[in-house]
């Protein structure tokens, strides 16, 4: 079979996807619903939801719920989670699989970083990941061991910016994608014998709302891997089981290089170039 056609799970169930109203979280919705799934669609434009949701339906035939929520919020990331912990017989139909896709971007040098956006990067980033993984895991793993389901897991959506030994300009965007792989990967670890599949993707650069200002800069083309190859990816490793995945032969390469190089002389670049 094709890499660029994967196969979906024995049985497509519903796929819960934050950040889905554009970019990649969309993408995910729109692959995910041609395999079968029904959807979940999060994220804080209600109007971009709606109109996705419909789109999906006419030329999907997908079953699309739209629950419009801010994961900076305690309160909405809360209403997500009591979504995810909804069981078989419950009335809704239960999770099998979580995309953690929402996310910001902010950066800068850190002591000119306003602290409420760097609270607010936190909350998005990982504390809501955290609680919504938190929240499914459970009851997958129940439905597993009740032996009546297939496929089920997380996919998170992290970054290589938490991949160097440093990250001037982006020290706590990087930190927090650092947290969530090192997570997500000891996460993959603990559950893997109960059937359920936890993957992290590590993108490069994608063109997303998020990179307009390197985009804007003149960043050559090379550095970006389509929002397509992305969610491709990460699908053929959720299905296959693999903990990690980096997409794009590009920055595959440039991992394995950084990894090689000397600790001191990736500061001494980087110290250099700020």
């Amino acid at each position: 079979m094709s890499q660029s056609s994967p196969m979906p799970p024995v049985r497509p169930g519903t796929a819960l996807v934050t950040g889905a109203s554009t970019g990649i979280g969309a993408e995910y919705a729109r692959r995910l619903a041609q395999r079968g799934y029904s959807l979940v669609l999060v994220a804080r434009r209600t109007d971009l939801l709606a109109t996705l949701a419909e789109d999906l339906r006419e030329r999907c035939d997908a079953d699309v719920e739209v629950l419009p929520a801010d994961l900076g919020s305690a309160e909405d990331t809360e209403r997500v989670a009591e979504r995810l912990r909804a069981e078989p017989g419950s009335g809704l139909e239960p999770v099998d699989l979580l995309v953690n896709n929402a996310g910001r971007g902010d950066g800068g040098p850190f002591t000119e970083q306003d602290p409420d956006d760097v609270d607010a990067m936190i909350d998005i980033n990982v504390r809501s990941v955290l609680r919504l993984t938190r929240a499914v895991l459970p009851v997958q793993i129940a439905r597993r061991r009740a032996g009546a389901v297939t496929g089920l897991g997380v996919i998170t959506v992290s970054s290589l910016a938490g991949e160097p030994v440093v990250n001037p300009g982006g020290s706590v965007y990087g930190a927090g994608k650092k947290f969530l792989t090192l997570w997500s990967e000891s996460v993959a670890a603990e559950v893997r014998s109960a059937g359920v599949s936890v993957t992290v993707v590590l993108p490069g650069f994608v063109r997303t709302d998020m990179t307009r200002g390197v985009q804007e800069r003149g960043l050559p083309e090379v550095a970006f891997v389509p929002k397509e190859h992305i969610v491709r990816d990460s699908l053929l490793a959720w299905m296959a089981r693999r903990p990690r995945v980096i997409p794009g032969a590009q920055y595959k390469t440039g991992d394995a290089l950084l990894k090689m190089l000397p600790r001191w002389l990736v500061r001494t670049v980087a110290r250099r170039m700020t």
